[in-house]
């Protein structure tokens, strides 16, 4: 099929003071096999020098905030393909990532779900790299990041009032109106970088403070989720016994990230009871 026969794909990158990793993440969208491709990137009043790096590779660059959700959003809005893709500043796809999922889309799937791994320095990286290995084809983690225009419309996007899960919130309203989902057989790689524990519990307080809102419209799947024990790592015992030093890092990155991210939950609840 010839380029201007295949339907056009948009991906959507929001950023905000990423230039150490927006790059490689900008270049390997600009590598992808499928033609047509666009390139949108919302950035969010970064200081790094990340909007001026973007305009380098971006087709579209523009200013939108205060949260993903709502940089997502106005990038879709904005963007023009028949379907949308959106990634992060941080990783890294491989070339035939917006090929594998127009071919399975076009069967007539809603969504599709491209799997992750990571990649980093560092003991912790090395711990976030363990766990994420776990979690491939595991339903209760995995979100779809590919959407066909129409149902993204259809279901309202993302929900701009949620400052994380707004990817697994919008991956099962999706499910639930539509039904059927895909998986790619593609990967994209999450750049962690050096990884520390501080700032990692820092961000899953923030995480926790959306965590209400999320479990109020996604009880069964957030109770799942919320385990600090899944059952992906019994299903890799044998993995993480393999390497006992870093599966002991990982769960004790899981406590400290479970404890700061309840400890948000709590926060938020005091603030507003309701």
């Amino acid at each position: 099929m010839a380029a201007a026969e295949k339907p056009a794909v948009s991906v959507v990158v929001p950023t905000r003071n990423a230039a150490r990793t927006l790059a490689a993440c900008l270049q390997s969208v600009r590598a992808q096999t499928h033609e047509p491709l666009e390139l949108v990137v919302v950035d969010n009043a970064s200081t790094d020098g990340s909007e001026q790096l973007a305009t380098r590779w971006a087709d579209v660059v523009l200013q939108a905030g205060p949260e993903r959700s709502a940089q997502r959003n106005r990038g879709a809005a904005v963007a023009k393909g028949e379907f949308l893709l959106f990634i992060d500043g941080d990783m890294v796809l491989k070339q035939n990532v917006a090929a594998a999922c127009v071919e399975i889309a076009t069967r007539g799937v809603a969504a599709v779900v491209i799997p992750e791994q990571s990649f980093g320095d560092g003991f912790w990286a090395r711990c976030k790299i363990l766990e994420r290995s776990c979690y491939l084809g595991d339903e209760s983690i995995e979100a779809a990041r590919f959407f066909r225009r129409s149902v993204f419309e259809a279901v309202g996007g993302f929900d701009e009032d949620l400052d994380a899960m707004e990817d697994w919130d919008l991956h099962e309203r999706v499910r639930q109106a539509h039904g059927r989902l895909g998986r790619a057989d593609a990967l994209i790689w999450h750049d962690e970088g050096r990884l520390r524990l501080g700032p990692l519990a820092a961000k899953k307080f923030r995480y926790g403070r959306s965590f209400g809102r999320y479990l109020a419209k996604h009880p069964r799947l957030a109770g799942r989720q919320a385990l600090p024990l899944r059952q992906a790592f019994v299903r890799h015992r044998r993995r993480l016994a393999a390497d006992p030093v870093t599966a002991a890092g990982m769960f004790v990155m899981k406590l400290s990230e479970g404890v700061a991210g309840g400890a948000g939950l709590v926060s938020a609840r005091l603030r507003n009871p309701s």
